[in-house]
């Protein structure tokens, strides 16, 4: 049996299509008619005269034929434009009976699972109301997404998102309620997990702004066997206190991404300091890369929120980055480490950057995440700056344990008096890859007094692999300061050079240069000592 397909948009363009050619044909009919039914007779006699007159006759007969047959046409597409309108009609009119029989079927499906459970089969699930700190209702068992938490009222919780069934995406958290009564503001809703089989977790909600505290972010929802880690929600803003700390990211299952952490909140009046950052979620089990950490909140001018932790991860995949410190009006916050690599295979997170302090002390640098089996460590974060000390660096990671290389060290962050020293450079994994440079000491005394940071020490080289190169020390700037001492080279084993000292750092005067780093140990096969840095 055959079935016929249509719709009202393919009547009403071949009915189009139809009147474009009726329009050619006449248009061509008229064009020949002048020529045809008066033709002139070839001579004067009378034979050409009945001739001529033949031919005209002829002419005028087909003038008439075409005009009738053109009214044929113009019937037909008018009657086909006519079943255009017909057929749109007839589905405009379907169209609600339809959408009821669907809600019928979905009912009768969801009927037995939501007396046995309390939850549909098939469908999404309520959002909690606005105002009320309810949580959104699951999705359907076999699919559907859960529904989103109620924000908070006055000072309190926002609701937590609803969870998915099998397969599905988390509910988002509700936002904690703001207050402006001295009290605490309340916290974020924590994000649904996404559904078992496919589906990303929730993000979580943020945290209401407090005159006193603020509220804390929700945690983002975990992630399915195929899927991501909701993020975590924003810390709240402070006026008077201490800001809301980020919510973590959600952790992914078996395949997929962590969910970052959420930023910490502000500090915006004087004397309230910034909220931590989340740590960054898990990555998957089997494959997947950790979250970056969440940023911490700037303080003002109370202290800088520290950066959140990146997310680690399972078997293969990269650690996620830690988050940078915040700026405080006094110290700095300090940045996060860098999430660890696969066990097997992956790179570890750089750590984040530590906060600038003013007038008090930078935030130190975070350490980078170290690899497993196979793979380098994360860079180290630099340390920021301060008025009276700068952070230090962070140190790199370590290489993976079979294969791979250390990770570089950050930098010490400058200072009016004491420059940050820098980290010191990761060592390399067991048997192949070079040691992490370390990193370079702060500037200090941009006041008359002062002195720059210690250079870091290079990272150890492999069995089969160089050492790293010690960090240069930083200079002192004006009048009575000293520069720093220069890291130390990181030696080699078995095969390999070691690395270079770091240069002194420099100073207004020769006596306050700073000591150079000592070269590293050459391999004990072969491989050359490294050079000592010059003063």
């Amino acid at each position: 049996m055959a079935f016929v397909t249509v719709t009202p948009e393919l009547i009403a363009g071949a009915a189009t299509d139809l009147s474009s050619i009726g329009t050619a044909l006449s248009d061509a009919r008229a064009a020949a008619a002048v020529l045809t039914t008066g033709v002139l007779p070839s001579a004067g006699d009378e034979v050409s005269a009945a001739i001529a007159a033949v031919f005209s006759a002829y002419a005028k007969d087909f003038e008439v034929l075409s005009g009738r047959i053109a009214q044929v046409h113009d019937g037909f597409v008018e009657t086909l434009n006519g079943s255009a309108g017909a057929y749109a009609a007839s589905e405009a009119a379907n169209v609600p009976s339809l959408q009821a029989l669907g809600q019928d079927v979905f009912g009768l499906i969801n009927a037995p699972s939501q007396a046995l459970w309390g939850r549909p089969l098939i469908g999404n699930g309520e959002n909690g109301a606005p105002g009320t700190g309810q949580d959104g209702g699951p999705g359907g068992i076999l699919l559907g997404n859960g529904g989103a938490g109620g924000s908070g009222a006055n000072g309190q919780k926002g609701g937590n998102g609803g969870s998915a069934g099998l397969i599905g995406t988390g509910g988002a958290g509700g936002a904690g309620g703001s207050t402006r009564e001295g009290q605490p503001a309340g916290a974020g809703g924590a994000g649904g997990a996404g559904g078992i089989l496919f589906g990303n977790g929730g993000a979580g909600g943020a945290g209401g702004t407090g005159l006193s505290n603020g509220g804390a972010g929700g945690a983002g929802g975990s992630g399915g066997l195929f899927g991501n880690g909701g993020a975590g929600g924003n810390g709240g803003v402070s006026s008077a206190a201490v800001a809301g700390v980020g919510g973590a990211g959600g952790s992914a299952g078996l395949f997929g991404d962590g969910g970052a952490g959420g930023a910490g909140g502000l500090g915006a009046r004087e004397g309230s300091s910034g909220g931590d950052g989340g740590t960054g979620g898990r990555g998957g089990l089997l494959y997947g890369s950790g979250g970056v950490g969440g940023g911490g909140g700037n303080g003002q001018p109370g202290n800088g929120g520290a950066g959140g932790a990146g997310g680690d991860t399972g078997l293969l995949g990269s650690g996620g980055d830690g988050g940078n410190g915040g700026s405080g009006g006094e110290d700095g916050g300090n940045g996060g480490r860098g999430g660890n690599g696969g066990l097997l295979l992956g790179f570890g997170g750089t750590g984040g950057a530590g906060g600038n302090g003013q007038p008090s002390a930078g935030g130190a640098g975070g350490t980078g995440g170290s690899a497993g089996l196979f793979g380098s460590g994360g860079a180290g974060g630099i340390g920021g700056a301060g008025f009276s000390i700068g952070g230090d660096g962070g140190d790199g990671g370590h290489g993976g344990v079979i294969v791979g290389d250390g990770g570089d060290a950050g930098a010490g962050g400058a200072s009016a008096t004491l420059g940050g020293s820098g980290g010191a450079g990761g060592d390399a994994g067991f048997l192949w890859g070079f040691g992490g440079v370390g990193g370079a000491g702060g500037s200090g005394g941009f006041a008359a007094v002062g002195m720059g940071g210690n250079g870091g020490n290079g990272g150890k080289g492999a069995l089969f692999g160089s050492g790293g190169d010690g960090g240069a020390g930083g200079d002192g700037i004006f009048d009575l300061s000293t520069g720093g001492k220069g890291g130390d080279g990181g030696s080699a084993h078995l095969v390999g050079d070691g690395g270079n000292g770091g240069n002194g750092g420099s100073a207004p005067s020769e006596s306050g240069y700073g000591a150079p780093g000592a070269g590293g140990k050459g391999g004990l096969l072969l491989g050359e000592d490294g050079a000592n840095g010059q003063p």
